[in-house]
């Protein structure tokens, strides 16, 4: 069992394969050009899966693959497999942005893949071009529905941002209960690597559904970031995460690994350890150490400043959000 240096058991891995992504969403990357880290300085699939097996050997149940976006990583169901077949009944799930599902969601799911959440922060092809600076809703909901097809429990997340696509909060809503997907609502997380945008904060975007629905609060469920909510009028189960409150990370179980190799104990947290070196040479035991090192040093509570709101220096293209 792995803790904390707080007490918490961490029994979540969130391992980043790309900080490479194919969108420029004005919340994440905006400007970032279209140069990446050599893929010679990544991990390759073996080098994550020696930390991978070290870490479910460990108490790690639950694995989340992200990015930057994960599905430009080639042969990535090949990597899923290796870890379904380790670990059958582990957990595992992906983030991504839909674009790439089309071609990909049969893999993944043969794979051993059970998961997905996927972006989706507008229903209007202008607007969606505008957050992502590039025309990609058509293949985004054709990945959806062929998530769907293939079996993928779907979680869908939104951004809703001041003047952009606030005014899609209902709509997205309704379209994910339609499918009898889970919506979740995300409060704009400020970073220096973002464009000059707005976001709502939770209590804006509970007061959007409240002019339709009465709802009323469920709480989280276990170490989750999601606040649930059920609409009255239909039982309908949504999700808010307001990474503005601090109370959430009571409960953290989680520890990020980066596509380099770099150990995050939390993601607003500029420090990171590598693994890299230890991996590459096959050392575990080090790997174990480093490991270890990264748990004491895990922050009781995230590094939001709710007086300035300068949010992190870190890239979170390059740890999956």
């Amino acid at each position: 069992m792995l803790i904390d240096g707080h007490g918490r058991t961490v029994n979540y891995l969130r391992v980043s394969v790309t900080e490479r992504c194919n969108f420029r969403c004005q919340y994440c990357m905006p400007e970032k050009p279209f140069s990446w880290v050599p893929q010679e300085n990544l991990l390759s699939f073996e080098d994550l899966f020696k930390f991978i097996k070290l870490a479910i050997d460990e108490g790690v149940t639950k694995i989340r693959l992200t990015g930057g976006e994960p599905l430009l990583r080639q042969d990535l169901d090949r990597f899923v497999a290796m870890i379904h077949d380790y670990k059958p009944d582990i957990d595992l799930a992906l983030t991504t942005n839909g674009y790439l599902l089309p071609e990909t969601a049969e893999r993944l799911a043969n794979a051993g893949l059970k998961r997905i959440n996927i972006s989706l922060d507008s229903l209007k092809p202008a607007v969606s071009a505008q957050i992502a600076q590039k025309n990609v809703l058509g293949k985004v909901l054709e990945g959806i529905e062929k998530a769907r097809a293939v079996g993928l429990e779907i979680k869908i997340n939104m951004v809703p941002l001041k003047g952009i696509n606030d005014g899609e909060i209902l709509d997205l809503l309704e379209y994910a209960r339609e499918r009898g997907i889970r919506i979740r609502f995300i409060e704009y997380m400020e970073n220096s690597h973002a464009g000059e945008i707005q976001g709502l904060l939770g209590k804006e975007i509970l007061e959007e559904i409240k002019k339709r629905y009465t709802i009323r609060k469920l709480g989280r469920s276990g170490a989750s970031p999601s606040f649930n909510y059920e609409i009255e009028e239909n039982g309908y189960i949504f999700g808010l995460i307001d990474p503005h409150k601090h109370d959430f990370c009571e409960s953290c179980n989680r520890i990020r690994l980066t596509a380099e190799g770099h150990l995050i104990p939390c993601l607003y947290f500029d420090e990171a350890q590598s693994i890299a070196e230890a991996v590459r040479g096959g050392d575990i035991d080090a790997a174990a150490e480093i490991l270890a090192q990264v748990l004491r040093d895990k922050p009781k509570e995230n590094r939001w400043s709710e007086t300035d709101n300068e949010g992190s220096n870190r890239a979170f293209y390059e740890t999956g959000g």
